[in-house]
């Protein structure tokens, strides 16, 4: 899909652009923060402050995966390479202008939203790249990571791992996420339909890298009934390989565009993610730490502290 054709329908569900591949959104958890509400759950995992952090993607709408449980509506979307891309100095500062576009209203109800949190917000602490699409597709991946971080921001890189070289190659972001969802190539296929035949042996080398990574890493398994619920001995194996400082585990959500490849049996419960966590904690080093009941994630550490100290 080009972006010009998905420009409308991404705006409406309030995405705003910069430059030709890149959105901002403010997540629903700044504006519950905004109003002196609880965080999301990496406030709570790892103490950062969801109304100063900035949700956004240098790849809009490429990525080389089609995951039964994602949200955003991909169907149509069939670019996997930027053939030409804005420089990563200019992004970073675009992003910046858009969240505080973004926030311009919300000056507007002083007696809902806190107007100190609301100056806190608009010099946002957080980059998270992780909004939609596979962010190490974008060429300058590396010069965004290095630009957040002179403008002391920390950083959360989500990936797919499909990138095992970019990712060897990566300037440490402040958080590393892979999404490992599923544990063997035929659940892979079936439940993230890559777009490259060798998409299971790509995460496999990219897992590979994290024992080697310098700096914080974490592994993010989506839990979908029927697909990866019942697979911890095989989940077990890999974590123990690639010795992630982090782990992960939260529900598949029936939302968005999922409700249309997937029934709302697929959604776990709160319960058997905090089940299947403990399986995990079982037969590996780590130990369940933490629990958000209300968005059904559950965090595993081994001795690594997981607050991050830009507070």
């Amino acid at each position: 899909m080009k972006l010009v054709s998905a420009r409308e329908e991404l705006e409406s569900q309030g995405y705003r652009f910069v430059g030709r591949h890149t959105a901002v959104k403010l997540c629903h958890w700044l504006r519950e923060g905004l109003q002196g509400n609880p965080g999301c759950y990496k406030q709570r995992f790892y103490g950062i402050d969801s109304h100063r952090c900035l949700q956004m993607t240098p790849t809009v709408v490429h990525c080389n995966q089609k995951c039964l449980f994602c949200w955003r509506s991909y169907e149509n979307w069939t670019e996997t390479k930027l053939t030409e891309h804005d420089p990563a100095k200019k992004l970073l500062g675009g992003v910046i202008k858009a969240q505080k576009q973004l926030l311009t209203g919300f000056g507007g109800s002083p007696e809902k939203y806190s107007q100190k949190l609301l100056e806190e917000a608009r010099n946002p602490k957080h980059l998270a790249i992780s909004l939609s699409g596979e962010p190490t597709l974008y060429p300058e991946i590396n010069q965004l990571i290095e630009e957040a971080h002179k403008k002391q921001l920390t950083t959360f890189l989500v990936t797919n791992g499909q990138q095992p070289e970019t990712i060897k190659n990566l300037t440490p972001p402040t958080q590393l996420y892979i999404s490992l969802d599923a544990p063997n190539k035929k659940t892979y296929n079936q439940l993230c339909r890559p777009t490259k035949k060798n998409g299971w042996q790509n995460l496999q080398k990219t897992l590979k890298t994290l024992p080697k990574h310098n700096g914080r890493t974490a592994i993010r398994i989506t839990l979908v009934n029927g697909y990866n619920d019942q697979k911890h001995n095989q989940y077990a194996e890999i974590l123990r390989e690639a010795q992630p400082d982090y782990i992960e585990i939260k529900a598949y959500m029936h939302v968005g565009q999922s409700r249309k490849r997937l029934n709302r049996q697929r959604m776990p419960t709160n319960q058997q993610v905090k089940k299947f966590s403990e399986q995990i904690a079982d037969k590996t080093d780590y130990t369940l730490t933490d629990h958000v009941p209300e968005s059904r994630v559950t965090l595993l550490t081994k001795d690594k502290t997981p607050k991050i100290n830009n507070k």
